[in-house]
């Protein structure tokens, strides 16, 4: 096919509107059968993914058949995180106006890198960095990074840290490079996410560096436990323990951390946003003290994936981390977001998290996030009553942990409630036993949702 030839299809495309209404009422008509879907998609619907093993196709296309198949054989096996069933990992919903706001911002197809390319998306990104900052009660100077999610958060939060501590000693990282730098030292519990590990491994800290603190029964970092930190320490806290919900004392540590020198980040993928709440931002008091933190949107806020964010206390350790420069481009004379993400060109996910934080305001912020802990507390209560099975952790935020009374015992339950797709709960480790892990973070859990949930444990354990 030739270049003109192509085009020409091209343009037929881009002005078929029954083509994009098609993608339109898909979608609309998926959202109406989520709520009779199964959680999991079924057997047959597995099977026929086989439809998109295929070679590539030799000519172009038609862009209908194109998404009649996606819809007959894709959407199927989709997970339907949107219904009020979901309980494995911390897979958000999506607020209806994020969505929307993110379909059409599909239309515009921005890059977020420089202002002159998007003047809107440097606006949004510079209103939502002011609004995250106030509804998380952070120091002014906070900068904020617009990222795929907290793994990508954790590694540049991580990188300030390591270009501040070494400038301080002397070593500019950025043009001396690791080899031959003062040696830094990574303090964190014993409890840290795995993105925390990842993040260390990735900038060069190396995992076996790092000095391990104890945590207590709920997963909290003991304060008494952690060594003497000094000005060449990155201390790694953690808003949200992964399995228990639970989080780091801050109040008993950030200060003190501080005093010494030490860099401190919070990991808070999907606890942070109880700082946004008057109920529940007695879990993140003090948390303020700390020089970095991590945080998803897509998670707790319920914004559409991915949307993560970076925050930074020190900006110009934020930015000179992540620098890059070249004799093309334009620096803007507002915010250009490259400088404090590693990637240049980037999708404008900003458009739906300002849509999302728009549309909830800071009434909706905490009735969502409050929302969580009560269905959380529900469960726990209704499940402390199934005999074989005990709730193990005191619930703080939006995470449940169960078990039954054998590791097989319990692995069995979860292979029968995932086979019987009313509800969906995966598993995790604790002191060294399997447990269920239970996740409560979509707005459409309703009080029947968790009635139905702990019916769906009770028959497992018949």
């Amino acid at each position: 096919m030739s270049n003109t030839t192509l085009q020409k299809q091209l343009f037929r495309d881009l002005k078929d509107q029954a083509l994009f209404q098609k993608a339109t009422d898909f979608g609309l008509g998926y959202f109406a059968a989520v709520p009779e879907r199964a959680v999991y998609p079924t057997e047959q619907a597995l099977q026929d993914l086989s439809h998109f093993e295929e070679a590539l196709p030799a000519q172009t296309g038609d862009a209908h058949q194109v998404l009649d198949m996606l819809h007959q054989y894709g959407a199927p096996a989709t997970v339907p995180y949107l219904g009020g069933r979901y309980f494995g990992f911390v897979n958000g919903g999506v607020i209806p106006a994020g969505l929307a706001a993110k379909n059409l911002a599909g239309f515009w197809d921005q890059n977020a890198a420089l202002q002159v390319m998007s003047p809107l998306v440097s606006s949004l990104e510079a209103v939502v960095q002011r609004w995250i900052v106030e509804l998380l009660g952070l120091p002014d100077q906070t900068v904020a990074g617009f990222v795929s999610g907290t793994s990508m958060a954790n590694f540049c939060a991580l990188a300030a840290a390591r270009y501040r501590l070494l400038e301080r000693q002397g070593w500019d990282i950025t043009e001396q490079g690791m080899f031959e730098a003062p040696k830094l030292r990574v303090v964190t519990s014993r409890h840290a996410h795995s993105t925390i590990l990842k993040a260390i491994s990735l900038l060069g800290f190396g995992k076996a560096n790092i000095e391990w603190v104890d945590i207590d029964g709920q997963g909290r970092i003991l304060p008494d436990q952690i060594p003497v930190l000094d000005d060449r320490t990155i201390l790694i806290l953690q808003a949200g323990n992964v399995n228990s919900g639970a989080f780091d004392p801050f109040l008993d540590i950030c200060q003190k951390a501080k005093e010494r020198g030490a860099w401190i980040h919070i990991d808070g993928a999907f606890g942070l946003w109880a700082g946004a709440t008057s109920s529940l931002s007695h879990l993140t008091e003090g948390y303020e003290w700390a020089d970095s933190w991590a945080v998803d949107g897509h998670k707790t806020l319920n914004t559409p994936y991915d949307s993560g964010m970076v925050l930074c206390s020190d900006p110009q350790a934020l930015t000179a981390a992540l620098h890059m420069s070249a004799g093309y481009i334009i620096q803007g004379e507002e915010r250009d977001g490259m400088y404090y993400t590693p990637e240049m060109s980037r999708r404008a996910r900003i458009i739906e998290l300002w849509a999302t934080l728009k549309y909830l305001g800071k009434a909706g912020v905490e009735g969502l996030i409050s929302g969580f802990h009560q269905r959380a507390l529900e469960f726990a209560e209704q499940a402390a009553t199934i005999e074989g099975l005990e709730v193990l952790n005191e619930v703080v935020f939006n995470q449940v942990m169960v078990q039954a009374v054998t590791d097989e015992i319990t692995e069995q339950v979860i292979q029968r409630i995932q086979d019987a797709r009313v509800c969906w709960v995966g598993g995790s480790t604790w002191e060294g036993r399997r447990i269920i892990r239970v996740s409560f973070c979509s707005w459409t859990t309703t009080e029947e949702d968790v009635r139905i949930a702990v019916a769906a444990f009770r028959s497992a354990l018949l």
